[in-house]
Formats: C-alpha cells, sequence, structure tokens
C-alpha cells in the first residue's frame, strides 16, 4: 500500500471499504463503460463526437479475418519486442513492451512509458536478434517515443497511415502481452478521440475491442492495408467486464511524430504526489462525495485534493507538503487538502492533476492548501517527470 500511516499506528482499511463502494457507486472512474452510440462506421473528417465513439461493434466477419491474418506475415517482421536490459543480459529485462519499424534506417515507434527511466534498452526483431536502442525523442504526455536501433540494410518497417482510420474499421495488433512473441491481435474500432479521463493517461486515443494484455504496449495498430495508424498505450477492463485498448493516433503529416524525430524530448510537468492505497480509485471523488467521505475522516468542510504520497525530492517535498497520514481508526491526523491551482478551483485529485499538466516543467504555480483547516498559499516548481526518481 501506498497509504502512509502515523508512526506505529496501522489504518484499517476494512473501515474505509462500505463509505468507498458507495461512493465508487455514484463517482466515475477511469474505467467507466462508453456512452451508447449507433455502431455504424462514419467518416472521421464528418463525424460528431458521439459519432466518433461505440459501445458495441459486430464480431468480425470470416472474410475480415482472413484479410487481417494474412496481413500478419508481412506486418510482423517490422515489429520487434523492447527490453529494458542490455542485450547481452537480457534474461530477467527489467520491464517488456513492444514497437515497430517505421524507417528502413531503423527508427522505431513505441509507448513512452515502455521505456520510460530504463538505463539500458535493446530490441529484439522477429529472428531473436538483439540490438542496443537509443532513444532519439519522448513525448511523456501523448505516451510516444522514438527508438534508433542498428539494423541490417533490408530489414522490413511499415509506414505510417495517409489518414486517420474511421469507426468501424478492423485492426490487427502485432505485441508480447504477458511476455508471448511477437503475437497478433484483431478486433474492431470503437472510438477515435477516447480519453481516459485522467491527465497522466493520453488524450485522444483510438478505442478498440481488441483483447490486448500489458506487455503489448507500444506496438503497433495495423489496418488493412498494412498501415500503421496507432501505438498501443493503456488498457481496461469496463464495469461489464468488456476488455477495451486504447492506442495513440499517427499518421505521415503527426507532427509529434516528426518533432520526436527532431530529437524532441518532451516532459509531463509534475510535483510529486501520489495517490494510492483504498484511495486509488478516487480520482474523480465529487463535492458530494469529498462530504461523505469526510464524516469518516475528518478531512475538513471544503472539498479538495488530497494525497497519500510525496516522491523524495520532489518539489512536493521541498515545499513541505504533508499527504494523508490516519490513526488506527481511520481518522486523520495530517493532511493537506489542495484546493486550487493558480486560483483555478479544484475539487478532487484528476482536476488537481489536469490543472499542473495546463503549464510546464519550470513554471512556478501557487496551490491553495488547507492545513489543519488553516488556509496557506504554497509555491511549487514543476519538474519533468523523468527528474523524479522512480
Amino acid at each position: 500500500m501506498n497509504l502512509k500511516r502515523a508512526p506505529g499506528v496501522h489504518a484499517r482499511p476494512a473501515l474505509l471499504a462500505p463509505l468507498l463502494t458507495l461512493l465508487l457507486g455514484a463517482a466515475p472512474t477511469w474505467a467507466q463503460t462508453a456512452p451508447t452510440s449507433p455502431a455504424t462506421p462514419t467518416s472521421s473528417a464528418t463525424a460528431t463526437p458521439q459519432e466518433r465513439r461505440v459501445k458495441t461493434a459486430a464480431p468480425l466477419s470470416a472474410a475480415e479475418q482472413a484479410r487481417l491474418q494474412a496481413l500478419v506475415s508481412r506486418v510482423r517482421p517490422a515489429t520487434v519486442r523492447v527490453e529494458q536490459c542490455r542485450p547481452t543480459q537480457c534474461d530477467d529485462p527489467d520491464g517488456l513492451g513492444s514497437g515497430v519499424l517505421i524507417s528502413e534506417d531503423g527508427l522505431i515507434l513505441t509507448a513512452y512509458h515502455v521505456i520510460r527511466g530504463a538505463p539500458d534498452l535493446s530490441v529484439q526483431l522477429l529472428n531473436k536478434t538483439r540490438y542496443p536502442a537509443e532513444v532519439i525523442g519522448y513525448n511523456d504526455q501523448d505516451d510516444l517515443a522514438l527508438l534508433r536501433v542498428n539494423v541490417p540494410k533490408g530489414t522490413p518497417f511499415l509506414p505510417l497511415a495517409a489518414a486517420r482510420p474511421a469507426v468501424g474499421d478492423t485492426a490487427l495488433a502485432i505485441g508480447n502481452g504477458g511476455g508471448a512473441f511477437l503475437t497478433p491481435k484483431t478486433g474492431r474500432l470503437l472510438g477515435l478521440d477516447s480519453d481516459a479521463g485522467r491527465a497522466d493517461f493520453p488524450p485522444g486515443t483510438l478505442e478498440m475491442n481488441a483483447p490486448l494484455i500489458p506487455g503489448d504496449s507500444g506496438g503497433p495498430v495495423v489496418n488493412v492495408r498494412g498501415e500503421v495508424t496507432g501505438i498501443v498505450s493503456y488498457i481496461r477492463v469496463t464495469q461489464s467486464g468488456q476488455p477495451r485498448s486504447y492506442a495513440v493516433p499517427v499518421t505521415t503529416t503527426d507532427t509529434r511524430v516528426a518533432a520526436l524525430k527532431r530529437g524532441e524530448k518532451r516532459d509531463a510537468p509534475v510535483i510529486g504526489i501520489g495517490l494510492g492505497g483504498v484511495f486509488s480509485d478516487l480520482f474523480f471523488l465529487p463535492s458530494a462525495g469529498f462530504q461523505e467521505l469526510t464524516k469518516l475522516l475528518n478531512l475538513g468542510d471544503t472539498p479538495g485534493a488530497f494525497f497519500t504520497s510525496v516522491s523524495r525530492g520532489s518539489p512536493a517535498a521541498q515545499a513541505g507538503l504533508k499527504p494523508l497520514v490516519l490513526n488506527g481508526d481511520a481518522k486523520r491526523v495530517s493532511g493537506d487538502i489542495v484546493t486550487a491551482v493558480n486560483g483555478k478551483r479544484i475539487v478532487n485529485f484528476a482536476e488537481f492533476q489536469y490543472a499542473v499538466r495546463a503549464y510546464q516543467p519550470g513554471d512556478t504555480v501557487t496551490l491553495s492548501v488547507l492545513r489543519d483547516g488553516k488556509p496557506l498559499e504554497v509555491k511549487v516548481t514543476l519538474v519533468g517527470r523523468s527528474k523524479l526518481s522512480n
């Protein structure tokens, strides 16, 4: 658990369970089911936001499955296994993901979270040969990274799509989910501009029903022409138990990819706090939910963002921000409540994250904080997330 406790005293999560269950039943979560709309393929150029996302879609027909399977032998040689290790020491890599070659000179697109914080990276091709990988650029907010590998001349690669796909299109994904090796999975696109509702997840993603799992992240989503339309970013399970997978869309004219090729390394701004333990699903706690929770935890009368951890050496630690500490009866002993960022009112942790992400590393923001019921202003200089220790 990330929940901090008062020294020598243990909070009892069982005391919180009934109330948290009630609050989660009313509050949205990042795993919320998508809204219902017609499952009719629509041109992305003319689609309304509602038409860009559907709840369900028709299963792939036999003909569609056959077309996608026919692509596998052409697509698979251009996909790679990305490992956090040296090429000569990869028996037990620190991290595992996927990627795709997009040029003949060894440029590889992957998800940033696959390579974040890795001191060493290697890439394994279909023939099981490993090569050291160099990070050319990354974009933390959009979860994209570009690597370069010195692959042999003639190594297959895939072109990026010239245009974005449409709702209802078929999709082929290839990755290393669960430790498997370059395994194909198929599905249909359900949305073009999906958003997890969390500032630390990329916005505007492609949503699909392909059954992807951890390890598939960073792998390509390919259309029927064998073009890369997206890079797998995150997965979730809906409230009805259905798997959903999300990919960052990419095209030949994507300015983000162009920036990566120029060597841009773009960090997301952070202050170094977290919300975990039994509270990890309360990112979106509304004002009414805060009022209910404070009856149990004595959080105070003013709704705001509380947090359960502060990273060592972070701006939050340097500013003296205090995480939530509970006693054995699950009552608050201490813990700051943040109510505004540069005057912008916030009522929960998600709004706090979004407010911070509106700025850049190096910017200084003023937090309005309630500490033991007394208001104070705290100035914090934001840093890039890569600057914090993992």
